[in-house]
C-alpha cells in the first residue's frame, strides 16, 4: 500500500513515443522527481503490446487476451511491481499480482513508467470540447481470431473547469488460433464488458477526479500445452475513487485520495470451485510546505483494508505508511529526500514493519545535459495465498527487502523542426528474503520460504528522434535497448548463479513513424534474446507489427480508420513456457469522434 500516484507528465511530439524528461510526482515520499518514461497507448493495442514497449520490463502473458498478464520491472517480481490507474493503487492481496487483463485499454491513453518507485501508472486523459459543450466517440474493431472490440464514450462540460464522461466497452473473442503442430488453442475464449465514469474538475488552485469503474468477464483458462484445462474463471470488480488537490496557499497543498473496491473470482474446475471476494478501502493524505523558493517539506499517512472471503480460507489486513520527505531545488541541482515506514496488521496472526529510505538527485552539466541517480529500499509484505493458502501458506514468512539502485545521463536539445531526445542508465537492484517454494520435510509438500536471493544489474538505452515540418510533415524514430542480468543468488540453490527464468538479457524496440495531413504510419520491431527457464535456455523470438491510420473530417467530426499487423512475421514464441502466443493477426477499426 502506498500512497497515490499524481502524475503530470508531457508527451513528446511524437504520438507515440515516451518522454524521457523527468516527471515530478507527489507520491508516498512527498514529490519526488523520479525517473520514468511515458508511452502512448495507441489506439488498437492491448495491455501486453503497449507494455512491451519497455526495456527492462518482463510481460508475464498466459496466451492470448483470455490469459493472465503480469508485469515485472528490473528483475524484481510482479507482485513487487505496484499497478496504479489514474493515481490510486491496484490492490491483490490474494496473490500479489494485479492481473493487467482487468485495465480498459479503449479507455486510457498512457502509461507513465517509474523506474524509483517501480511502479506503473496507467492514465485516463481529460476529454476535449472541440464543438460545443458535448463530445465523445463511437468505434469498433474486429479481426483475427474472431475478435471484437465495440466502445463508446459520450462527454458532457458542466461548466468552466468541469466536464463529466462515461463510457462503455467490452471484448468478444473465441480466442482460437492455429499452433505449429497444426492443432487449435482452445478454451481461449473471453466475454469482457468494461464501463466506467470520469468526473473531472478545475477549480482555482486545485483540481478533482473522481473515477468510477466496472469489469466483468467470463474467460476460459486453457492451461499449458502440457496440462491442458477446461477450467473457466468468472471476474466481477467495482472501483470508486477519487483525487483532490488544493493549493492552499503559496506555502501549502493538500493531496488526498480515497479508494473503496470489490472484486469477485469465480474459478470453476473440475478439482472443485473455488470463490473468492476481496473488499479494499484505502485513504491517503499528503502536505506539501514550500518553506522557501528552493526548499519544499512534505508528509504523508496513508491507511489501507483488505479483506478476503473464500471458500479456502477468510482473511483481513490492516496496512499503514507514512513518510516525511525534503525536497531542494536550484537553478543546477536538485535533491529530494524521503524516509518512510510501513507496517502491515493481519487479523489474529504476525505483524510486519519495515524503514525505508530513498534518494533521488539531478544535476544539470550543461543545457539540455542532465545526470541523474537514485537510490531506494522497498519492502513487499508477503500475500495472503503466501501466508494462509491451505496445505501451502507459511505465516513465518518475512516482506522481501530490495534496494534499488540507478545512475544515468539525459540529453533533450530542439534544433528548429528537429527534436532529440537520449538517455542512459545503469542500474543495480538486489533482492533479498525473496519468497520461493521449496520441498519441505516431505519432499512431496512443497511450501514457500524466505531463502532466494535475487541480483539484476543492467543498463536501458533511450533515444528519439523527430523532426515536425512548417507544412505538418511529422517524421520520428525511437530506439530503445536492454541489457539486463538478473541472476539467482540464492545460497545452496541448484540454480544458483543462473538467470532469473524468463528475464531478457538483450530487449530491442524500434519504432519509425511518420504522419502528414491526417495519415499516420508505423513499425514496431520488437526483440527479445537471452532467456532462461527452468529446463535451460530458451529461444530468442522477435515481431514486427505495423499500424496504418487516416482521419476524415466530416464537418466538426472525425472519423478514423486504422489497421494494425501484429507479429507479421508469423512467429512462434512464448514469454512463459508452455503458453503460446499468437502468430499473425490483423485487426481493423473505424473510430467516430464528434
Amino acid at each position: 500500500m502506498l500512497f497515490s500516484l499524481f502524475v503530470a507528465a508531457g508527451l513528446s511530439l511524437m504520438p507515440a513515443a515516451d518522454t524521457l524528461q523527468a516527471v515530478t510526482i507527489v507520491a508516498d515520499r512527498g514529490v519526488v522527481v523520479s525517473r520514468t518514461d511515458t508511452v502512448r497507448i495507441q489506439s488498437l493495442s492491448d495491455v501486453g503490446g503497449t507494455l512491451l514497449y519497455i526495456p527492462g520490463l518482463y510481460v508475464g502473458d498466459y496466451g492470448s487476451l483470455s490469459g493472465l498478464k503480469t508485469a515485472s520491472l528490473r528483475g524484481l517480481g510482479s507482485a513487487h511491481t505496484a499497478i496504479y490507474v489514474d493515481g490510486v493503487r491496484v490492490g491483490n492481496v490474494q496473490s500479489g499480482q494485479a492481473d493487467l487483463g482487468f485495465l480498459d485499454m479503449q479507455d486510457l491513453s498512457q502509461v507513465v513508467v517509474d523506474y524509483a518507485q517501480n511502479s506503473l501508472t496507467f492514465q485516463t486523459a481529460r476529454p476535449e470540447f472541440k464543438n460545443g459543450p458535448v463530445s465523445g466517440q463511437v468505434k469498433v474493431a474486429g479481426g483475427s481470431f474472431g475478435t471484437w472490440q465495440p466502445y463508446g464514450k459520450v462527454a458532457v462540460r458542466l461548466g468552466e473547469g468541469w466536464s463529466l464522461s462515461s463510457h462503455v466497452g467490452g471484448i468478444i473473442t473465441n480466442g482460437k488460433f492455429p499452433l505449429e503442430d497444426g492443432t487449435v488453442r482452445e478454451n481461449n475464449d473471453l466475454k469482457q464488458l468494461q464501463a466506467g465514469a470520469d468526473l473531472f474538475g478545475t477549480f482555482a488552485g486545485g483540481d478533482l477526479h473522481a473515477k468510477f469503474y466496472y469489469n466483468g468477464a467470463d474467460r476460459g483458462t486453457p492451461g499449458s500445452l502440457d496440462w491442458p484445462s477446461t477450467d473457466r474463471q468468472k471476474d466481477n470488480s467495482f472501483h470508486a475513487q477519487a483525487l483532490f488537490r488544493k493549493a492552499f496557499s503559496p506555502g501549502y497543498t493538500l493531496n488526498v485520495s480515497a479508494k473503496a473496491a470489490h472484486d469477485r473470482l469465480f474459478y470453476q474446475s473440475e478439482w472443485g470451485d473455488t470463490d473468492y471476494k476481496q473488499t479494499e478501502f484505502q485513504l491517503n493524505t499528503a502536505h506539501k510546505f514550500r518553506i522557501k523558493s528552493w526548499w519544499e517539506v512534505s508528509l504523508a499517512a496513508d491507511v489501507a483494508y483488505d479483506k478476503l472471503n473464500s471458500t479456502l480460507y477468510d482473511q483481513q489486513r490492516w496496512g499503514t505508511v507514512v513518510a516525511a520527505a525534503t525536497a531542494f531545488r536550484f537553478s543546477r541541482f536538485k535533491a529530494n529526500l524521503a524516509v518512510e515506514y510501513a507496517g502491515t496488521f493481519d487479523k489474529a496472526m504476525s505483524n510486519w514493519h519495515s524503514l525505508s529510505p530513498s534518494a533521488d538527485l539531478r544535476f544539470t552539466l550543461v543545457n539540455g545535459l542532465d545526470l541523474v541517480a537514485f537510490g531506494r529500499r522497498a519492502f513487499r509484505t508477503p500475500t495472503f495465498n503466501e501466508l494462509y493458502y491451505p496445505g501451502y501458506g507459511n505465516t513465518e514468512l518475512k516482506p522481501e527487502d530490495a534496494w534499488l539502485t540507478d545512475l544515468g545521463i539525459d540529453f533533450n536539445r530542439q534544433l528548429g523542426g528537429w527534436r532529440i531526445e537520449a538517455r542512459v542508465d545503469g542500474y543495480y537492484n538486489y533482492l533479498t528474503n525473496k519468497i520461493v517454494s521449496a520441498p519441505s520435510e516431505d519432499p512431496y509438500v512443497w511450501l514457500p520460504y524466505n531463502i532466494g536471493k535475487v541480483q539484476a544489474i543492467g543498463a536501458d538505452v533511450l533515444t528519439n528522434v523527430a523532426y515536425t515540418s512548417s507544412n505538418g510533415l511529422l517524421l520520428g524514430i525511437t530506439v530503445r535497448y536492454g541489457y539486463q542480468k538478473a541472476l539467482d543468488k540464492t545460497p545452496d540453490s541448484y540454480t544458483y548463479d543462473q538467470p532469473v527464468p524468463y528475464v531478457a538479457a538483450h530487449t530491442l524496440v524500434v519504432n519509425p513513424l511518420a504522419s502528414w495531413k491526417g495519415w499516420m504510419a508505423s513499425l514496431t520491431w520488437n526483440l527479445r534474446a537471452g532467456r532462461m527457464d527452468a529446463n535451460g535456455e530458451m529461444p530468442d523470438w522477435n515481431t514486427l507489427d505495423a499500424q496504418l491510420g487516416k482521419d476524415f473530417t466530416l464537418g466538426k467530426c472525425v472519423l478514423g480508420l486504422r489497421v494494425t499487423g501484429r507479429n507479421l512475421a508469423n512467429y512462434r514464441f512464448e514469454t512463459i513456457t508452455g503458453y503460446p502466443m499468437p502468430g499473425r493477426s490483423i485487426m481493423g477499426g473505424i473510430n467516430f469522434k464528434f
